[in-house]
């Protein structure tokens, strides 16, 4: 998996406190560094790599590309794995890899797959577009979204927070278009769109979720090269944002959360820690 690294340094910490609770040990992890961490995250990095369970690397460019350059270059490195590109200030619950590969595993037709987020725009829970504070442990909503059936339905697009991209698909997309995009956020709608140009899906993984903060946001004029590129984009968006066709998965979702509270008093005695 491939992490881009941020300047927040307690958002990062928190960020590889919750990869090492909750990917399997042994996974490999790129923390890739445009040039963005300073002293104090730079010494949270090589505290971690020296204990996690996770097969850690870490990179950093002497000067900075922008953020799309730099996870278009990572990308290109990686060949056609697949690849999970996690945002730094994200904080994965326990299982969200294993559930990522198994919905690409599902449909060959998947090139993307984006978990649940409390702050994901169209894969928002507990509200469409919302970014939600959640004080539900990670290890609740992580059993709770697996109780869910697997049906991963399509999305406008990926979403940052977390993604896992097919890549034979992103290849033959060729990859991402750092010459027209600054942001991760801007060049991730365009190859999504470009993907599903060619046949590909972009879809929800309904049994995983990232928590986060904040949405990622677009450079300056990004936005306005995505309209000219993709016209109808920002009225799909819209369309899918009030038309709500997740609303009934949402809603089964907060079930799913009630019943936990009806089980055996004894059971969150045996769950993951959060």
């Amino acid at each position: 998996m491939l992490v881009p690294v941020g300047v927040d340094e307690d958002a990062l910490d928190a960020c590889l406190a919750a990869l090492d609770a909750g990917t399997p040990a042994g996974s490999r992890v790129w923390l890739a560094d445009d040039a963005q961490a300073g002293p104090r995250a730079t010494a949270i990095i090589e505290a971690w790599l020296k204990h996690t369970p996770l097969q850690g690397a870490h990179t950093r460019r002497a000067a900075s590309i922008g953020e799309a350059a730099h996870l278009d270059e990572a990308l290109r490195a990686c060949g056609n794995a697949d690849v999970a590109i996690l945002a730094s200030d994200a904080r994965p619950a326990p299982g969200w890899l294993q559930e990522l590969a198994a919905c690409l595993a599902r449909d060959p037709t998947i090139a993307t797959a984006t978990p649940w987020s409390n702050a994901g725009e169209a894969a928002s829970w507990p509200r469409v577009g919302e970014i939600a504070g959640l004080e539900e442990a990670p290890s609740r909503l992580a059993r709770a979204c697996v109780q869910l059936p697997a049906r991963h339905p399509d999305l406008p697009a990926a979403v940052g927070h977390a993604v896992l991209v097919r890549g034979s698909a992103r290849v033959r997309a060729g990859g991402l278009d750092p010459s027209s995009y600054r942001s991760w956020y801007a060049a991730l709608i365009d190859l999504s769109l470009r993907l599903s140009g060619l046949g590909w899906r972009n879809a929800l993984c309904e049994t995983a979720f990232v928590l986060r903060d904040g949405e990622g946001a677009p450079a300056d004029g990004d936005m306005d090269r995505l309209s000219v590129r993709w016209p109808a984009w920002h009225a799909r968006l819209a369309n899918f944002l009030m038309g709500d066709p997740l609303h009934a998965l949402r809603a089964q979702l907060g079930a799913r959360l009630a019943e936990l509270d009806r089980g055996s008093p004894q059971q969150d005695l045996f769950a993951p820690a959060p």
